[in-house]
């Protein structure tokens, strides 16, 4: 029988067969927001496109997604405080030197701000591993520098990892990572300088996948956003689960998709009352010392 290649980082353990256990004040079910904050690179590198690119400088592309940190991540900020929702920020080193308003503007609501590597111009799985931990060292360094406490959680840019990153983020102090999507709940991976939390990051209601990929309209974005609640609420009954959100505000900032993205948080914030609304980080620290040893 041949033997498929593995990476031991975790082990099956199906999710109807889990230990039980609440979030804070007895809920089921935990919700966060993960906002991608990205600056790229003019005439060069790695982004997504709303139209195929041509030769560089690829002005529509890189202004386009230009748009979501200039006007598009300020409709949203205005949003969040409308809706009292707390944001955890993926953030691009470079937006500390290119956005430091837009930066300032979350670091003032008190949101969170995780690694999310120095630009998504650049995979850091391209990398040898002194240059991947270098990359890391020096986003961690930049947030450290602006937050004045150093990052708990990284997001890989394009969720790219090379077969040593785990161990990198690890050694470098990181407590979770949102790089892995296998679950609905925290799970612990094994890595050479002890555990990291895997916290889950959707790849479908993610507007990514979504609205570039699959070219979903507006409403249907948002009606994902909304089924995929009201499904894990449900199932939630039985079990504690995590959904997340992932934005892009040169994505959702665009006022046509704003108008229903904010209908679909609408929906989740009536529920407020039922459900654990918060940021990646606070599940980590729940899970880190209050139920540890429940998470498989």
């Amino acid at each position: 029988m041949t033997t498929l290649p593995g990476h031991d980082r975790y082990d099956y353990v199906p999710i109807t067969r889990r230990p039980l256990y609440d979030w804070p004040n007895g809920t089921r079910l935990a919700v966060y927001i993960g906002l991608n904050l990205e600056h790229f690179a003019f005439g060069e590198g790695l982004g997504a496109e709303i139209a195929p690119g041509g030769p560089q400088p690829d002005v529509l592309n890189y202004a386009w997604r230009d748009y979501g940190n200039r006007v598009g991540a300020w409709r949203m900020l205005e949003m969040f405080d409308t809706l009292n929702l707390p944001v955890s920020v993926l953030a691009n080193s470079a937006m500390y030197d290119y956005a430091p308003e837009l930066m300032q503007a979350f670091r003032d609501r008190g949101d969170e701000v995780l690694g999310h590597g120095r630009t998504n111009s650049e995979r850091q799985s391209s990398l040898s591993a002194d240059e991947e931990a270098r990359l890391i060292t020096e986003a961690s360094a930049a947030i450290t520098a602006h937050e004045g406490t150093p990052p708990k959680g990284w997001l890989s840019p394009w969720i790219a990892e090379s077969l040593v990153t785990p161990d990198l983020l690890a050694e470098a102090g990181y407590g979770y990572t949102l790089n892995w999507c296998m679950d609905d709940q925290p799970v612990w991976m094994r890595t050479r300088a002890g555990r990291l939390l895997a916290i889950p990051y959707p790849q479908e209601v993610n507007d990514i996948p979504s609205i570039v990929a699959r070219k979903d309209g507006a409403a249907q974005f948002a009606d994902m956003i909304v089924d995929n609640f009201d499904e894990m609420l449900l199932q939630s009954r039985s079990q504690p689960l995590v959904m997340g959100i992932a934005l892009h505000p040169y994505l959702v900032g665009q006022p046509h998709r704003l108008r229903h993205l904010r209908r679909a948080l609408h929906h989740i914030v009536h529920h407020r009352e039922k459900i654990w609304l918060t940021k990646a980080g606070d599940i980590f620290e729940y899970c880190n010392v209050e139920i540890s040893n429940l998470i498989m």
